[in-house]
Order: structure tokens, then C-alpha cells, then sequence
């Protein structure tokens, strides 16, 4: 079997990949404790110029979405884009090259099945490069309000652990936020779905979780970290959500520090993080 194999190779075995956020980054002095709210981030940073951006800024994790373009090419190369854009100056090639050049580390977001393998093959050129944290993110199930496509979890799992057995799954949820009305929480039976996927997996998993869906969600997230320490949550946050500072400190106040990250957008992410005392480089 094709993972036997990864793991029991000697070269495998050498360049192993694919390391621990927070002690990489506290190994590096990037961070002086083990707080997921020290880490920091660049969003979508799929074009040249974005990704520039982002190698040149302050960010500890730089993330960026994969999909093959549009052309429709039986080999198509999978390009740096976000839906609806199917096209892209930047191949995934070319923005590893660059981004591991950095001491940085990678989030890959994919909308598709179809972009996954190919582009796990391209990462695996790059494994002596890639001691780093890596996530590899996808929604693999509906969550509240959530009427996004999903990608199916099962063949996504594989294809990725074949590849590289040591890389951090960050594995979401649909969602959906509705400023006119109630919006429910994660519910009971979304949590343990989630957890029946993921106790069969070695790897560690954060649970990419929207900000403004989390307080109403706190014992399901609460019993859903226990069932492992390789779990984390991973909060964002919608350009128009609607939710608050507080909501945040409740967060931190309910949880572990070792096992949230906040990839939240301004200016809630400095007024955030000058309420718990942490510096922000701007």
C-alpha cells in the first residue's frame, strides 16, 4: 500500500515534513508561547502581487486556494484562484517555489476534488522543502445555514494521507450567515459526523469554525476537542458577519489557548488581540 510505502522509505523517513504550527514557530522565535492567537495570517493570496504581499508581510501562515483553470486540458496544472475566477498569473508550481523560499507556513484551500491529487504530486516534488506547517483545507460537510458544494470526504482523506501521512487536515463545514435573522449554531449532528471522519485519521485537524457561529456552538465544539488532542478549532470570520469582541474573549475564555487560532479580518483582529495583550505588527 501506497502509504506503507511513504512511511517506511528511508528518504520519507529523512525529510520528513510537515511540522507542528506552534512548535515551529516558537522554535523559530516567531511566537513566545504555545497561543494559537499568536499565529498569524495572510488570506487568499493567489495572485503574484498577493503573494508577494504576503511573503514580504508579518504573517506567520500564508493561505491560498487551488483549482485546475478552466481550459478543460486533460493534464491541466492547478492554478492559484478562488471561485468564481477559473483562471490565474500564478500556477501552484510557481507559488510553492516562492513561498517555500520563506520560512512561512502553507495552507492550501480546495473547492475541488479534481485539483487534489495533482497537486499533492507537486507538493511531494517539494517535500525536502516543506518542513513547515502545512494544512491542507476543505469543507467536507454541510454546516448551519451551508448551501456550498462539499467535497467528498473519503477520496479527499486518501488521496492526501498517500501523499504526505504527516500533514495537518483542516477539514470545514458549509456555512451561511443571515444578518435578518436567527442563525443557528453547529448542531449536535454536525459535530459528530465531523468526529466520526476524523477519529479513524493519525493526523492532527483543526476544525476551520465561523466566528459568529461559535457561542452558540460551545458544547458541541467543547465535546468535539476532548475526543482528541490532535484537534484544534481554527476560527474565521465573513467579511459582513455580525458578531463581536466579547464574542471572541468567550471564546478564549472556553477553550484551550494551545488549541484555537484566530484567522479573523480587521480591525476585529487588533482590537482582539490588544484585549488579550498581544502585540500586533502591523
Amino acid at each position: 500500500m501506497r502509504q506503507n510505502e511513504e512511511n517506511d522509505h528511508p528518504f520519507c523517513r529523512r525529510w520528513r515534513c510537515c511540522e507542528n504550527i506552534l512548535e515551529y514557530f516558537l522554535r523559530n522565535n516567531q511566537i513566545t508561547t504555545e497561543d494559537g492567537a499568536e499565529i498569524t495570517w495572510y488570506h487568499a493570496a493567489n495572485h503574484k502581487a498577493q503573494m508577494n504581499e504576503a511573503l514580504k508581510s508579518t504573517a506567520h501562515m500564508i493561505e491560498a486556494d487551488v483549482l485546475l483553470p478552466s481550459d478543460g486540458a486533460e493534464h491541466s496544472q492547478p492554478i492559484m484562484a478562488h471561485p468564481p475566477e477559473t483562471n490565474s498569473d500564478n500556477m501552484l508550481q510557481e507559488w510553492l517555489t516562492e513561498v517555500t523560499k520563506s520560512n512561512k507556513g502553507i495552507k492550501l484551500d480546495f473547492k475541488s476534488l479534481a485539483a487534489v491529487e495533482p497537486s499533492m504530486m507537486l507538493l511531494e516534488n517539494m517535500k525536502r522543502h516543506l518542513k513547515r506547517p502545512v494544512w491542507i483545507n476543505a469543507d467536507i460537510l454541510p454546516g448551519p445555514n451551508g448551501n456550498s458544494k462539499v467535497i467528498e470526504a473519503k477520496p479527499f482523506l486518501d488521496i492526501v494521507t498517500s501523499f504526505f501521512p504527516d500533514v495537518t487536515f483542516s477539514l470545514g463545514w458549509t456555512t451561511g450567515w443571515h444578518p435578518e435573522k436567527v442563525n443557528e449554531g453547529y448542531s449536535w449532528t454536525m459535530v459528530k459526523e465531523m468526529e466520526y471522519i476524523c477519529n479513524e485519521l493519525s493526523q492532527p485537524v483543526t476544525f476551520p469554525v465561523r466566528a459568529a457561529l461559535v457561542k452558540q456552538s460551545c458544547s458541541q465544539l467543547l465535546w468535539l476537542l476532548k475526543k482528541s488532542n490532535r484537534y484544534s478549532l481554527t476560527i474565521w470570520t465573513g467579511k459582513n458577519d455580525n458578531y463581536s469582541i466579547e464574542d471572541l474573549l468567550y471564546i478564549r475564555d472556553h477553550f484551550d489557548k494551545n488549541q484555537v487560532f484566530y484567522d479573523i479580518l480587521e480591525p476585529q483582529n487588533h482590537e482582539f488581540k490588544q484585549a488579550i495583550g498581544i502585540k500586533v505588527n502591523l
